[in-house]
């Protein structure tokens, strides 16, 4: 599709809206953020110091009107009908209901034609049930013939792979099916090039409370922390020299939600004795635990893990021979391996997508694998939810055959949690590092004690990373920010310690949680910490790079840096990987940013399914990623390159319409937008973004 002919399938009002006017500009209204002047008036360098993106004159247009003052409802987005707008602003008053009543709705919904079997619909044939009048959902097949949603325009994603499209009649691109279509199959060929789907038998004994830790409970018990996590906790705040914020404060009431949220989980078999009585009993003090910890592996590292016979298979949770934390022998406790033993991974020069919550999921990560990433890690799991067998939080995990560097990053509060999750991750999975988040501001996790909350308490730090690193031959890393309060900078002094911690590698976010995404990133502190940090430990910083200048820049001042991680600039422009690599400012057309929406677009439907739930959660993450690439500004249009994450962009007007649309901060434009590779949205369709952070955000104190 040409970029020229694309306006000619967008709405009319759409058309208009980016229309470019034949007579010159007049100066935009000023406004309070421009200091009564407007950018017009302004030169380029007064532009770039309010942190204004220094658009040429010529294609400056006035800011569109709004309906509201307030900007959140601009993010609600309007394809709906007047009904729908009535209802999004009447109060959200709504009677809970049961968890009864929502089984019954949805198995009422499921048994509606739309929902076919997908048995039925990959043969179509209703006799492929093997469920028959069981079977929950609907076998009529000419009632979703009836009330299927036309075809999408395009082809098939799942024509590149050998055999049928796994999804048959229910497919939105059925009309380009082949032949052989209709024919059953059991394996999703999209599916194939898939890695770490979650093992069905490990999840019930997730449920159940029966899966088994070994080597996590004995190199607990050797660490000496088995005890009560609200004891350690208590310890902990004495020890760190720094005032806990009100959220993290140490009273019985707050402790024991904590406990009962983190460290409680179904993992913890019966036989733990959850309730702490005799648990104290067997917690040693940390500095004789430390030292036979260490006097055992020196004295075993030439046995290694023998005595195990390696890694247990998929069925290590069932297998009642394998010995368990009460029946250890001496023999046995040489779990902690020796580094000369743990994996290899260099991180030095190669190009490292930051893990990125919602957006930097499957699909996007493809896409960067394309556009030249180097190193990929999936979304920020939660150690609780992975422990609870929680098929969602697992699928996050997932990991596409083309990611031949690729790390799972979970989140825990205590030691025994993360402990037991990475044992469990190196069982089921197969990833290349695991790294641990102590740096997330998002207030749910903090107040459990996780992400930026382990800045305030060293000890538990140490004692985290030391118990994971001691119980899985997968190299562990470790993400932190400067510190919990601005100006309270603490990594400095931690940084020297983390190798012997077991860490292999280090990344620091050059902002402290209080910050959140405002200001720029501390660089010098962050190259600062890397002149202290041992030469075994490999140290990355993060913040705020947005260009192969920026990379650049970083390199030189400070060469003992392993490399750059690169987040939120691969959300505005993803191809800041081949810019870094070739070394050039890509001024990328509208045609070409439209093709790697189709590439997502045609990822994401391998990933989700091409069926009408897969198209509709396609579209969902696209949008969520749309938010942040209408930041970018087209270096042809900028009178000073490169942009900076931090500059707000002014309204103007594109190369050409496509531009202009991308260009648009309104969700509706996004929606149309999608409209160009998934197909026109259901009446009343509506989005809102799930984060509504950006990089001048005000920070919010901790």
């Amino acid at each position: 599709m040409e970029t020229e002919t694309l306006m000619d399938e967008l709405p009319a009002a759409t058309a208009t809206a980016v229309e470019q006017p034949e007579t010159p500009l007049q100066p935009p209204s000023s406004n309070a953020d421009d200091g009564g002047v407007s950018q017009e008036f302004r030169t380029p360098e007064e532009l770039v110091a309010k942190s204004i993106a220094p658009v040429k004159r010529e294609y400056l247009r006035p800011p569109p009107s709004r309906p509201s003052t307030n900007n959140n409802n601009n993010a609600i987005v309007g394809v709906e009908n007047d009904d729908a707008a009535e209802a999004k602003r009447a109060p959200l008053l709504k009677d809970k209901k049961s968890k009864r009543q929502i089984k019954r709705e949805r198995r009422e919904e499921q048994k509606s034609p739309l929902h076919l079997c997908p048995k039925v619909a990959k043969s179509g044939k209703v006799s492929a049930c093997p469920y028959g009048d069981k079977c929950r959902f609907s076998h009529d097949v000419e009632a979703f013939k009836a009330v299927k949603p036309a075809d999408i325009e395009g082809s098939c994603p799942f024509l590149v792979y050998e055999g049928p499209c796994p999804y048959g009649l229910a497919c939105r691109f059925a009309g380009t099916h082949r032949d052989d279509v209709s024919a059953p199959t059991e394996n999703l060929p999209g599916k194939s090039s898939e890695l770490n789907f979650f093992n069905k038998d490990t999840q019930k004994l997730l449920w159940k409370n029966k899966m088994k830790f070994p080597k996590a409970e004995a190199t607990l018990k050797l660490l000496g922390l088995k005890g009560n996590p609200k004891d350690k906790t208590l310890a902990d705040n004495g020890e760190n020299g720094q005032v806990a914020p009100k959220e993290l404060a140490t009273d019985t009431k707050t402790d024991s939600n904590v406990v009962a949220n983190d460290s409680i989980s179904p993992s913890i078999s019966p036989e733990d004795n959850v309730d702490g009585n005799n648990l104290a009993d067997d917690a040693r003090p940390l500095k004789k635990a430390k030292s036979s910890v260490n006097e055992i592996c020196s004295s075993q590292v030439s046995s290694g893990l023998s005595d195990q016979g390696g890694v247990p298979d998929g069925n290590f949770g069932v297998n009642k021979s394998e010995p368990t934390a009460d029946t250890m022998t001496d023999s046995d406790k040489s779990l902690k391996l020796h580094p000369r033993e743990k994996k290899l991974i260099d991180f030095r020069d190669k190009l490292y997508l930051a893990p990125l919550t919602t957006v930097g999921n499957l699909p996007f990560r493809r896409v960067c694998k394309v556009l030249g990433a180097d190193v990929t890690c999936g979304e920020m799991a939660m150690c609780t939810n992975l422990l609870q067998g929680q098929a969602a939080e697992w699928a996050l995990l997932r990991r596409h055959s083309s990611e031949n560097l690729f790390g799972v990053q979970i989140c825990g509060a205590y030691p025994d949690t993360v402990t037991k999750t990475v044992e469990l991750i190196e069982q089921e999975c197969s990833v290349d590092f695991i790294d641990i988040n102590m740096g997330c501001p998002i207030d749910v996790v903090v107040n459990k004690g996780g992400g930026s909350a382990l800045l305030t308490k060293p000890t538990r730090m140490k004692s985290v990373v030391e118990a994971a690193s001691s119980t899985v031959g997968t190299p562990v890393t470790i993400k932190v920010r400067t510190a919990y309060f601005e100006g309270k900078n603490r990594i400095d002094s931690l940084i020297a310690d983390m190798g012997s911690w077991g860490a292999t590698a280090v990344t620091i976010h050059g902002r402290s949680r209080q910050q959140r995404y405002s200001k720029p990133a501390d660089w010098d502190y962050v190259y600062q910490c890397v002149r202290k940090a041992p030469k075994s430990l490999q140290v990355l910083g993060n913040g705020d790079v947005f260009s192969y200048i920026d990379w650049n820049n970083h390199k030189t001042e400070c060469p003992e840096l392993s490399t750059c991680m690169i987040a939120r600039g691969a959300l505005v422009k993803p191809w800041i990987f081949t810019e870094i690599k070739e070394q050039r400012h890509w001024d990328i057309t509208s045609g070409e940013r439209l093709d790697i929406l189709k590439d997502y677009a045609r990822f994401g439907l391998q990933h989700w399914g091409s069926d009408s739930k897969g198209v509709d959660t396609t579209r969902h993450f696209l949008l969520e990623w749309l938010s942040y690439t209408c930041r970018y500004v087209p270096v042809g249009l900028l009178d000073i390159i490169p942009q900076k994450i931090n500059w707000r962009s002014p309204s103007y007007y594109g190369r050409d319409d496509l531009e202009t649309l991308m260009a648009s901060d309104s969700a509706a434009d996004w929606v149309r937008i999608s409209e160009l590779v998934l197909g026109k949205v259901p009446s009343g369709y509506s989005f809102a973004p799930k984060h509504k952070s950006n990089a001048y955000d005000r920070a919010e104190n901790g």
